[in-house]
């Protein structure tokens, strides 16, 4: 008999698929470029794009992007043809992105100061040969009842990302939950609407799951309780792009137990 829970998930399972192969969901995300990596102020070719370049001299200016285009370059920003200078400030998302060269949209960014433009790219190779997403059936087991305990001031730890480079990861508490009798800590961070969110890995990463994972949680209720469900754990961006700069898990967040619920792998 199929449960409320399990008829919910399968609809939360299905609008996640959609929402990773959208023509601009992070399978399109083709590159990352950091200005400061750059010599020239020239984005080049690179693989995993169609091969062209991405036009246009890119420049640090401090509080924003420096864009320098030419008519023949092709870019357009707020959808009309770019020619002239453009000072830039940080994307909020693909939706607003005010730069394209065709059908790419190029996302300014900016962390820890520096600045980068990601390439999105609905014709990548990874949207294109995707198939779904990977996961451990639902099991009402694993919606466990959780214990949020922040701190008293939010931290802020260094962590390695992705991409080679360590960065910092905030966080602003401990979310506690038992495991066949047994506590599990992870350590999370708190998002704008209150809920939490935890960069995890377990005895299934790397081995029948990605080597970590995402899990987010509703807001705790006032003394702190709050449903932790895996069966929502999700695949980080950088297991459908490469160009992602995920945080790894921080000390403390691998668990030794097996987690077989959630989103195990891309297909």
């Amino acid at each position: 008999m199929t449960t409320d829970a399990q008829q919910q998930w399968k609809a939360w399972h299905e609008e996640r698929t959609g929402t990773v192969a959208a023509p601009y969901g992070p399978l399109s995300l083709t590159g990352t470029f950091w200005l400061s990596d750059l010599a020239d102020g020239r984005i080049p070719a690179f693989p995993g794009d169609r091969g062209e370049a991405v036009p246009g001299h890119w420049a640090d200016a401090g509080e924003a992007v420096l864009l320098t285009a030419a008519a023949a370059d092709g870019l357009t920003v707020d959808g009309r043809p770019a020619e002239g200078e453009y000072r830039l400030a940080a994307d909020g998302g693909t939706a607003t992105a005010r730069v394209a060269h065709g059908t790419r949209k190029l996302l300014v960014m900016r962390r820890e100061g520096l600045w980068a433009v990601r390439v999105y790219d609905p014709e990548s190779a990874a949207r294109r040969e995707f198939t779904g997403i990977g996961v451990f059936g639902h099991d009402p087991r694993w919606s466990l009842p959780g214990r949020y305990r922040p701190y008293e001031q939010d931290r802020r730890i260094r962590v390695g990302n992705a991409d080679g480079r360590e960065r910092g990861l905030g966080l602003s508490g401990e979310l506690a939950f038992d495991i066949d009798g047994e506590e599990h800590i992870l350590r999370v961070a708190a998002e704008g609407d209150g809920g939490l969110w935890a960069v995890f890995a377990d005895g299934t990463s790397g081995r029948t799951s990605y080597r970590f994972r995402f899990l987010y949680t509703p807001p705790p209720a006032p003394d702190g309780r709050v449903t932790v469900d895996f069966n929502r754990a999700v695949l980080p961006p950088c297991a459908f792009a490469d160009a992602f700069i995920c945080p790894f898990p921080p000390p403390g967040n691998t668990l030794a137990a097996e987690v077989p619920a959630g989103e195990r792998t891309v297909l």
